[in-house]
């Protein structure tokens, strides 16, 4: 569940063209969140509320990068006890494995849309996932002119959480974890 956290990624890997610009992850603007199967019954949702990290991208070459990091601890569903548990070996051993990352490998934009390809670490096991972006939006800040620019992304995925060892509770708490990565980013 987590790895859709550092899927929030959903950025873009850098060629290091004259066009690109660096920009600053926003983290009270960024909202890395997922949904998994809850016993069949339901699904249950979830965020991470502590994200920091920096991307590079030239959108007139189609090219960027990305690194994310994630504060694992920092996942919220809106229940005490469930958040306590996330946050235990059973699932994201926050004491050992504190941070999830997203470092990008390849990027592929096309004005509005596109695809990320990078490697998302989450308790110490590194995986190759694929983020799909759905919204691209660059500008000026509407309320803060001391903003060059600010950059917003959708970008949405989906892994299994057992490739990262997570095997509590299978296979009834979902195996599949469908990730939606709201981030914006400024400069």
């Amino acid at each position: 569940m987590k790895q859709l956290l550092l899927v929030i990624g959903l950025s873009a890997a850098l060629v290091g063209t004259a066009n690109a610009a660096s920009y600053k992850i926003d983290p009270t603007h960024t909202y890395p969140n997922f949904t998994v199967n809850h016993l069949g019954f339901s699904k249950m949702h979830g965020q991470f509320g502590k994200t920091k990290g920096s991307l590079e991208m030239d959108l007139a070459a189609g090219t960027g990068s990305v690194n994310i990091t994630i504060d694992a601890a920092s996942i919220y569903t809106g229940f005490k006890k469930r958040d306590d548990h996330l946050r235990s070996p059973d699932f994201f051993n926050v004491v050992e494995f504190p941070d999830i990352t997203f470092k990008s490998t390849s990027a592929k934009l096309n004005g509005k849309s596109g695809t990320v390809k990078g490697d998302l670490t989450i308790m110490g096991v590194t995986k190759n996932v694929t983020l799909d972006v759905t919204g691209i939006h660059c500008g000026k800040h509407p309320f803060n002119p001391k903003l060059a620019e600010v950059c917003g992304f959708n970008a949405t995925t989906s892994v299994m959480r057992s490739d990262f060892g997570m095997k509590y509770g299978l296979p009834a708490i979902g195996e599949k974890i469908s990730i939606e990565l709201e981030v914006e980013a400024t400069r």
